[in-house]
């Protein structure tokens, strides 16, 4: 079976909030990790690529874009969708539009848009300005996040100096008269064009009007009406969903980096009443991780690792350590602990944010994942192999779930 839809995500958690919101159709989900080497093989009709580029230099971001383009092509992919956080975090440099518009050289599109909504979690837009609950995106945690802070709201100031060509807005006004009036008003758009959405029938209003762009760009949501339209058209056909998920058994383990306002308090709730340690990147530096793994060894239930800390903490480290340094330390501390978990029996992980889940999932050799059920929106389980050892994994993004989302993913599993 040839691909139907080829996505790129940017980060890990990204790629499985994507995969889940379109497993919810019963169609085939397949998510790979990194570009995939050699011929394609086993293709499902929806394939997603997580790639760890949100923050990487400019350059290595389009280069790893281009080569999962490229992939999916091969699969027989004709219309892709390049997937970045509902909270567009990005830097003045990109990444959003600069792997953007390496899409739309590499696909022949004449234009994309951009949505990054997802009113389930309480990312909206309206008038190009993207809100996080009921507050604008320069106002909520997101300004204090310490990789990407985001210090405007207005998606067009944000995207122009990311991009070479002209960047446009279709507002919600547009979006409420339906796909048809939806449809004419990108006719005469800019290559680069923000579309409002405040509701999830604006999502199918703009999945509907752009079901045959051959480049969609957003957050997670927006595709999610793709499936049903597409199968709708002809283009998918019934069947070919994945076998019944199985989670693999065995102790669980929590992992942590995310420092957003969320996962400050999820880890806050879960420390309440589980075993857990706090990362410090300065004793990383001076002691190494051995230390860590010494307390692990000596836990039972489902024990919590964590580097989540408010904003002031974190600039204190990125002070002494260099923000990149810093970063690094954590995420390759997260890594070691997986590996070692791993390797003494523990066979289920939910890890909290992008980077943190990139680092685990590739320390510990996951290249696929098959999709589970879904834990919370945007954040389903995943199975997969590592090691020799079936495993279960859980990749939030940090600022989806609720503060007991921790105790409710691994609950999931044993129900």
């Amino acid at each position: 079976m040839s691909t139907v839809l080829g996505a790129i995500a940017d980060d890990f958690t990204g790629a499985t909030d994507l995969a889940g919101l379109l497993a919810r159709s019963g169609a085939r989900v397949s998510l790979r990790i990194g570009v995939p080497e050699g011929p394609v093989q086993d293709a499902a009709p929806f394939e997603v690529i997580a790639l760890k580029i949100r923050t990487a230099p400019v350059a290595e971001a389009v280069a790893q874009a281009r080569a999962a383009q490229g992939w999916l092509a091969q699969a027989g992919a004709k219309r892709f969708f390049w997937k970045y956080c509902s909270t567009f975090d990005s830097t003045a440099q990109g990444n959003i539009g600069p792997v953007a518009e390496a899409l739309m050289e590499a696909t022949g599109a004449r234009q994309t848009i951009y949505c990054p909504a997802f009113p389930e979690n309480g990312r909206t837009i309206f008038m190009g300005n993207l809100f996080v609950g009921q507050v604008p995106l320069a106002e909520s945690p997101m300004k204090d996040h310490p990789l990407t802070p985001m210090r405007d709201s207005n998606l067009m100031r944000l995207l122009a100096p990311q991009v070479t060509r002209d960047v446009g807005l279709i507002d919600r006004l547009t979006v409420a008269r339906g796909a048809d009036a939806l449809r004419d008003a990108l006719a005469l758009a800019a290559p680069h064009v923000v579309v409002d959405a405040v509701a999830d029938s604006d999502l199918y209003v703009i999945a509907e009007a752009c079901r045959d762009a051959v480049l969609m760009t957003g957050g997670s949501a927006v595709a999610m009406p793709l499936p049903d339209l597409y199968r709708a058209a002809g283009l998918l056909q019934d069947g070919g969903a994945a076998a019944t998920w199985r989670a693999a058994e065995g102790p669980a383990l929590v992992l942590s980096g995310s420092c957003s306002a969320m996962t400050q308090a999820q880890v806050a709730r879960y420390a309440a009443a589980n075993p857990s340690y706090q990362l410090d990147p300065l004793a990383l530096v001076r002691d190494g991780v051995q230390p860590v793994l010494d307390w692990l060894a000596v836990q039972s239930g489902a024990p919590m690792i964590y580097a989540t800390a408010a904003p002031d903490v974190v600039r204190a480290a990125q002070d002494k350590l260099g923000r990149d340094k810093a970063g690094a330390v954590v995420e390759d501390a997260l890594g070691q602990i997986a590996i070692a978990a791993r390797d003494t029996g523990t066979r289920r992980f939910v890890v909290a944010g992008g980077e943190s889940a990139g680092a685990v999932t590739q320390a510990l050799g996951v290249t696929r994942l098959d999709i589970g059920p879904e834990i919370a929106p945007g954040v389903p389980w995943c199975a997969a192999s590592s090691g020799g050892y079936d495993v279960a994994l859980a990749l939030k993004s940090g600022n989806f779930g609720t503060e007991d989302f921790f105790a409710t993913a691994l609950g999931t599993l044993d129900t």
